[in-house]
């Protein structure tokens, strides 16, 4: 029997190239969502991170005009926000790299009797008070784009 052959689903074949057009594609309910929690991102990210599409999803991060010496040849991320089909996500990589920051979000989602529903870095939430909005806040604004860049470097023996 002939194995079937692998498509790639709508959602990829459909990505978005700019914020708005990304945005304008969510449904009203899923973009009033992302809309709150991307106005969270901006209002607590340390200046100089950009924003951009990769992944199929917004992104914040260092620009390849910056630092192009990353593991995939693109953009080094910080910050990513998306609407999948049953949850959106904020993608912490602060916390995928330090446990510290994974184990102070935990502590705040108990302490406020939130779901904390985490993995390594995708924090999954379906509305926005979902969050415990001032910790996710303290992590996003965590790392400035140069303590980031160091951190990535010293991890990937770059220095």
């Amino acid at each position: 029997m002939a194995a079937k052959k692998k498509t790639a689903s709508k959602t990829i074949a459909a990505r978005q190239t700019t914020v708005s057009g990304y945005l304008a594609s969510l449904s009203p309910e899923k973009r009033a969502v992302i809309e709150a929690a991307r106005k969270l991102v901006r209002a607590n990210i340390p200046k100089g991170y950009a924003e951009y599409m990769g992944w199929g999803v917004i992104n914040w991060g260092i620009p390849l005009a910056e630092f192009s010496n990353t593991y995939n040849g693109q953009p080094l991320c910080y910050v990513a926000l998306g609407a999948q089909k049953k949850y959106n996500a904020l993608y912490l990589m602060g916390c995928y790299g330090a446990s510290s920051q994974h184990n102070y979000l935990k502590d705040a989602f108990e302490k406020a009797g939130k779901k904390f529903d985490m993995g390594k870095c995708c924090l999954r939430f379906k509305q926005l008070d979902d969050l415990e909005l001032q910790a996710v806040a303290k992590v996003i604004g965590y790392a400035t784009p140069k303590q980031y860049l160091d951190f990535y470097k010293k991890v990937k023996g770059l220095d």
